[in-house]
């Protein structure tokens, strides 16, 4: 079966890729593990800014996919004294129903004239003459085996990224990402025994000791229901976050006689993008290629910016006859310019909170060495500074904090270093080699710096 792109999974990069490659009239079919039901099925925090909609010029669903409206994040220090909310249109918008979101996303690729094939493994890519020209799949249901030949692959499927660990290295795309950069998550959708009054705010609870290097958070979903999870950094001896969840969540008062509705486990890559995205004949979009914000862990924006980056470039490539690397190379510029930078930047901050204490956190959020407009200008990818007032000084000195007090200047620096290099990130593949060894350089002295 021939087609001009071939899509492997059908989530939130791989419905917008399918999409917009359709739309520019290209035959496009989506290859999904899942039956067409179960597509938007997926252990998630269900959390979407309303800007990535707008962003993508889409028009918010209307049939009971946004759940709730939210207005922001409240953040809380390990000791509960310290709240930081943020609010701003960035950090506004839904809470989704995510099976009819992900129906949503499917619907708008296959009213585009997109093919779909369910019940279909992708089990790797079909490589000819350093090209990727289609890939070798199973029908889950028969075991019988499907040649899909395509003239560029897109790399949808998520954090198992079954095409991208199975690339050649001459292509300049990881296999492999380490386990440090890796969030183990553990999520329950729980009936309350009765509505909390006015939780219009994402809630996120930081505490190193019960999760290390990661956060709990409660989001509220109207009519009772909580969207209750926590993830863990996968450093060292992690602990198993189910456990973490069940003795440090699940006995809040909040949560006495309520039902469970959903649970799962899932693992999320929080680090920065892949330094290259794209090799001959194939593009590699979503959490396949960590689009993953590395400080609150959310991937549906992202991944749609990537999906709907991936068909356009795809488009515009096929229009020149040119499915090289070269030809689909800017997918990865535009990638990096929009979200990459920030990505790339709130990497470094993720170094600096894997190895805090709690006691650095109470005190950085009680005296403002962090404030609310540091954390929203991050948040936002852009620069800030540490205004640090000579009171907040004289008090760390007195607790012996100083060293604290360093780390986040040297993070601030770094985050700022980072930055810079990224927005001068290859026009073509042939500047790119360069480029990584500056990158490995960076973030190699962040971990020195900050994982001490």
């Amino acid at each position: 079966m021939k087609y001009d792109v071939i899509v492997v999974g059908a989530g939130t990069a791989g419905c917008l890729a399918a999409k917009t490659a359709a739309e520019a009239g290209l035959k496009v079919c989506l290859i999904e593990r899942k039956s067409q039901r179960e597509i938007g099925e997926k252990v998630c925090g269900d959390a979407l800014g309303e800007h990535h909609l707008k962003v993508l010029g889409l028009s918010p669903p209307q049939h009971g996919e946004l759940e709730k409206r939210i207005e922001g994040v409240k953040i809380y220090s390990p000791d509960l004294e310290t709240v930081f909310t943020i609010k701003h249109e960035d950090f506004s918008g839904y809470l989704l129903n995510r099976w009819l979101f992900g129906q949503w996303l499917l619907k708008l690729a296959l009213d585009e004239g997109a093919t779909l094939y369910d019940h279909t493994q992708c089990l790797e890519p079909i490589i000819e003459k350093s090209y990727v020209v289609g890939v070798l799949a199973k029908k889950v249901k028969t075991n019988e085996k499907v040649r899909y030949e395509g003239k560029v692959v897109v790399d949808a499927s998520g954090f198992l990224a079954v095409v991208r660990r199975k690339l050649p290295k001459e292509m300049m795309v990881e296999n492999e990402i380490s386990k440090e950069d890796v969030e183990a998550c553990y999520r329950e959708i729980r009936q309350l025994k009765r509505e909390v009054e006015e939780k219009n705010y994402c809630e996120i609870y930081l505490n190193q000791k019960v999760t290390p290097g990661g956060y709990t958070w409660l989001f509220y979903k109207g009519d009772a229901k909580v969207n209750a999870g926590l993830g863990v950094c996968m450093r060292d001896n992690f602990p198993n976050p189910k456990k973490q969840f069940y003795e440090h969540v699940l006995t809040q008062p909040v949560f006495e006689s309520s039902l469970l509705l959903d649970g799962g486990a899932w693992y999320d890559p929080t680090r920065r993008p892949l330094d290259n995205m794209v090799g001959n004949g194939v593009v590699i979009t979503g959490d396949a290629a960590c689009l993953v914000n590395p400080i609150h862990g959310g991937g549906i924006g992202p991944s749609m910016l990537s999906g709907y980056l991936a068909g356009k470039t795809i488009a515009e490539a096929l229009e020149h006859n040119d499915v090289s690397q070269n030809g689909l190379w800017p997918y990865n510029v535009k990638y990096m310019e929009d979200y990459g930078i920030k990505q790339a930047g709130l990497d470094v901050f993720r170094l600096l909170l894997i190895t805090c204490k709690n006691e650095d956190l109470n005190y950085g959020m009680k005296y403002r060495l962090l404030t609310e407009e540091d954390v929203l200008k991050a948040g936002l990818g852009q620069e800030f500074s540490l205004n640090i007032t000579e009171k907040a000084k004289r008090v760390f000195r007195g607790i012996r904090r100083i060293s604290f007090l360093n780390k986040l200047r040297i993070t601030v620096n770094l985050m700022n270093k980072v930055k810079a290099h990224y927005k001068g990130y290859p026009k073509t593949p042939k500047d790119f080699e360069k480029w990584r060894l500056k990158t490995e350089v960076l973030f190699a002295e962040a971990r020195s710096k900050l994982l001490e």
